[in-house]
């Protein structure tokens, strides 16, 4: 029977669905029964074929209450049903929407008692999860002084993960905390405590929802049965999320009618780290026969030039449903690629590119860079900072929000000033069994000393802490008198920091030390700590600022820019060491959602593309090295891709050129509107009898710590006084101090 393709909608006017849908939507919409598997391309209009589809439903006679749309997020659902109701009427609101865990939650309700839960039972939220683990790892003794046992955030989501994926803990901690493996033992005595614990008290936490919702379907063929006859249509969206468990769900629910349709993208998969499971979209018709697969190629958003760089990347993944985006909007230009010396000027061009943009009449918030982990932007927030450039960041702390980033940089200002009562506090609060109490005692005596670091070198306690305060004292007065050059400084401020960082990060500490290995690199571009810390503190946003976050430029890591989109994207860092993610480098099912997830990012751009690539990488403990192309960005035809500006690089010159400073950094020239004379103090040319040599009075001069200033007077053999324009008055030792001038 061929079905009619329009009806009059709400308002009474008629609804031409040929008309409203292209093809493929059309036939996606016009199927009324059987499994349907629809392939919806990036930009491809999937939630229009949805919203046509309940509303098709309904036009064709089936009652709003048979229907099921399952979606990844209440407003999604709503939405959808809002759009349907202006088609269909209101009767669409009687259609059942919602998340997989909101479903679950109101269907045990109903059925819980059969495993043993009462209706009345509780749904613990994050934070009680994360009590309760705590409270149990207390009672097991598996936390204390002395124990390094995971903190309750990164114990739980080992918790979720373990449950969402079969249930072995040592699974997750191989894979995803190699250096947690000393806390197995632990893990798998706490989480038997912790089920049996949410049972006896008629708990359940966001994963039982599923599970248990998954164990009602599969232990009562009666619950199947009444499922499969009341949600006669059941609809999921976004299904390459869903994971193992909630693919087991729809498939128990669709009990005697297997009518199910499906829409997600194979190749946008990217949150395996959540649990989902990539093989669900892939096994639907397996586990459905009879599947119709229809392909959502036609694209509404980018450019055909940009789809066909998009199309190459997607390619060669080795496991797909094939197809090709074709564009539905007329001209467009070919993506860019720029390659940069290295990370410093690759964010100078990017910094460019968007004043480039902004004069062209794109605004803020038409523009995105996209990178693979938050600290790849570190250099480029900077360097924004620098040009009075907003912006705001998404997935990922900012640079200086960051706990560790925090806790170095809190270090350096000790060093600048030695009165900074809050970084002595956030300081010395590390200090195991260090308390409040004693903080303020300590800081009370070093504001009655002329010499605070030697106070705090010698100071008096028989407490347990004595030491490793006297050490901090000690490395901090030794580092004020005679300062290394900024980046080496860091290190030995990180070397004295590092047992602190691996005891309270245990869980994640490996990436904390990348990160501040980049703030060494960071470093690098800077002639002093005042300059770069300067730079640094970016007034955080106000009320009104983050009111209008909507309108600013957006920095974001590749996995929270899916399903949003820009005029204008910049992708950072493709460079193999930075993308993919060196943990996924030896492992063929993380390199294939490696490149999905650069798939997502490229598709994020509806007219501006640009890839970006370092020559040279930073990398920990070795320095800058030459770096090739990301195997994705050498994947892509040459011809789908146009140079920006293209310019040689000598990279034997550059790579010699870094390898003259031992922390692994280099340092940029010296800014534009000066000349800095490094001078050696003891056998510099024209020394005077007083050791003073060229540090005259009114001489203007920059210290690699306390950044420029003016020499004041002359103290004695080889010591001079100096007024810095941020740290005020300094007496310095000319052996030591490393002072330069600078000649305008």
């Amino acid at each position: 029977m061929t079905m009619s393709t329009d009806f009059l909608d709400s308002q009474g006017v008629r609804v031409d669905f040929k008309r409203e849908l292209n093809p493929e939507q059309l036939r996606a919409v016009e199927i009324m029964n059987g499994p349907v598997l629809v392939i919806a391309g990036a930009g491809s209009g999937k939630t229009r074929t949805l919203v046509y589809r309940v509303a098709r439903l309904i036009q064709q006679g089936v009652k709003p209450d048979k229907i099921l749309l399952l979606t990844f997020t209440r407003k999604a659902a709503a939405t959808m049903l809002i759009r349907a109701s202006r088609i269909v009427g209101s009767q669409c609101q009687q259609v059942t929407g919602g998340t997989f865990h909101g479903f679950a939650h109101r269907m045990l309700r109903r059925h819980g008692h059969l495993i043993g839960y009462p209706n009345n039972f509780t749904i613990l939220d994050r934070a009680d999860m994360l009590d309760l683990l705590y409270l149990l790892a207390r009672q097991l003794e598996l936390t204390g002084p002395g124990k390094q046992f995971p903190r309750k955030s990164v114990l739980a989501s080992i918790v979720s993960k373990t449950e969402n994926c079969g249930g072995s803990v040592s699974k997750v901690i191989e894979q995803g905390y190699p250096h947690l493996l000393g806390e197995l033992p632990g893990l798998e005595k706490l989480i038997p405590v912790y089920r049996k614990y949410k049972k006896v008290h008629a708990l359940m936490d966001y994963d039982d929802l599923l599970l248990r919702w998954r164990d009602v379907l599969k232990e009562y063929a009666q619950v199947r049965e009444s499922m499969g006859s009341w949600f006669q249509y059941i609809m999921v969206d976004e299904y390459q999320d869903t994971n193992a468990t909630q693919a087991e769900i729809v498939h128990l629910m669709a009990c005697g009618h297997d009518n199910v349709m499906i829409v997600g993208d194979d190749a946008q998969s990217i949150y395996s780290f959540r649990g989902a499971n990539f093989k669900n979209i892939m096994n639907f018709p397996d586990m459905f026969p009879g599947t119709q697969i229809i392909k959502l190629e036609r694209n509404y958003r980018s450019t055909q030039p940009n789809l066909d760089c998009t199309n190459a990347i997607i390619a060669n993944a080795k496991e797909k449903f094939t197809k090709q985006l074709t564009a539905q909007r007329k001209g467009g230009n070919q993506p860019y690629l720029y390659l940069a010396k290295e990370e410093v000027d690759q964010a100078k061009f990017v910094a460019d590119r968007i004043q480039e943009l902004l004069k062209d009449g794109f605004k803020p918030s038409d523009i995105a860079v996209l990178f693979r982990a938050g600290f790849h932007s570190f250099h480029l927030e900077t360097e924004l900072g620098s040009r009075g450039i907003t912006f705001v960041k998404r997935g990922g702390l900012r640079l200086i929000e960051a706990a560790h980033i925090k806790d170095l940089l809190s270090l350096l200002r000790i060093i600048i000033n030695p009165l900074d009562r809050l970084s002595w506090s956030r300081i010395l609060l590390l200090i195991e069994r260090l308390g409040l109490k004693s903080v303020e005692k300590i800081f009370s005596q070093l504001i009655k000393s002329e010499d605070p670091l030697q106070c705090l070198s010698t100071y008096k306690t028989k407490a347990a802490w004595g030491e490793t305060v006297r050490g901090l004292g000690s490395l901090l007065k030794r580092l004020h008198d005679m300062p290394a050059d900024l980046p080496d400084l860091l290190l030995q401020l990180e070397t004295w920091y590092r047992p602190h960082l691996e005891k309270i990060h245990h869980e994640d500490y490996p990436k904390r030390l990348r990160e501040l290995a980049h703030l060494r690199g960071l470093a690098a571009r800077y002639d002093d700590a005042v300059s770069m810390l300067a730079d640094l503190a970016l007034d955080p946003p106000d009320q009104e600022e983050m009111e209008k976050e909507k309108e600013r430029l957006v920095l974001s890591t590749m996995h929270s820019a899916k399903g949003l989109e820009w005029k204008a994207v910049l992708i950072l860092s493709l460079a193999e060491g930075r993308f993919p993610s060196p943990a996924a480098s030896f492992r063929t099912k993380e390199i294939e959602e490696e490149r999905r997830l650069f798939y997502v990012a490229a598709t994020r751009a509806k007219d501006f593309l640009c890839f970006c690539y370092p020559a040279f990488i930073s990398v920990s403990g070795t320095g800058l090295l030459p770096a090739r192309p990301s195997r994705f960005l050498e994947e892509i035809p040459a011809d789908l891709l146009q140079l920006w500006k293209k310019r040689i690089v000598n990279d034997e010159k550059i790579y010699q050129k870094n390898r003259q400073h031992m922390s692994g950094v280099t340092r940029p020239p010296s800014r534009p509107s000066e000349h800095v004379q490094q001078i050696n103090s003891e056998s510099s040319p024209g020394s005077d009898q007083t050791g003073f040599g060229i540090f005259t009075p009114g001489k203007r001069v920059r210290h690699p710590i306390f950044g420029p200033g003016r020499v004041i007077r002359g103290i004695g053999p080889k010591k001079i006084q100096v007024l810095f324009d941020v740290a005020g008055e300094k007496t310095l030792h000319l052996d030591y101090a490393k002072l330069s001038v600078i000649e305008s």
